[in-house]
């Protein structure tokens, strides 16, 4: 099974009508038990609220108490609270290569991820020296 991702805003980043404050606050998560599981940074605004790039545009997000790993998102009996970016708040930003941007985004998270297997692995063998150590 996989978690869906989804656009999140803070709850202090909405106002009384359910409309996003700063639209450049938002950011991508996974959910998990109506919890904050994973989380990018901030949204590019040439991609999410560019009116000259539909594909990717943000239109509602789920609300979080914070924007932070655990945070709980709003529920109600029918599911997720969301908020709406306000139609103002889109821009004219130009043209956006997609698929450059998907490559530099994969490229990320392969470093990443490779930088988070070499800590992992440098910790197990600091741990192992520890443990043999203390024999």
């Amino acid at each position: 099974m996989y978690s869906k991702i989804r656009h999140c805003v803070e709850e202090p980043n909405i106002d009384e009508n359910f409309l996003v404050i700063d639209p450049t606050k938002v950011v991508h998560v996974t959910l998990k038990g109506g919890k904050i599981e994973s989380m990018s940074a901030m949204i590019d605004p040439k991609s999410h609220l560019n009116l000259d790039f539909q594909d990717h545009k943000i239109t509602t997000c789920v609300i979080a108490e914070k924007l932070k790993l655990g945070s709980q998102v709003r529920i109600v009996d029918e599911g997720f609270v969301f908020a709406r970016v306000n139609p103002v708040d889109y821009k004219h930003y130009g043209e956006v290569d997609y698929t450059q941007r998907l490559t530099e985004m994969i490229d990320a998270v392969k470093k990443r991820r490779l930088a988070k297997e070499k800590t992992i692995s440098i910790s197990k063998e600091s741990n192992h020296q520890g443990a043999l150590q203390n024999r």
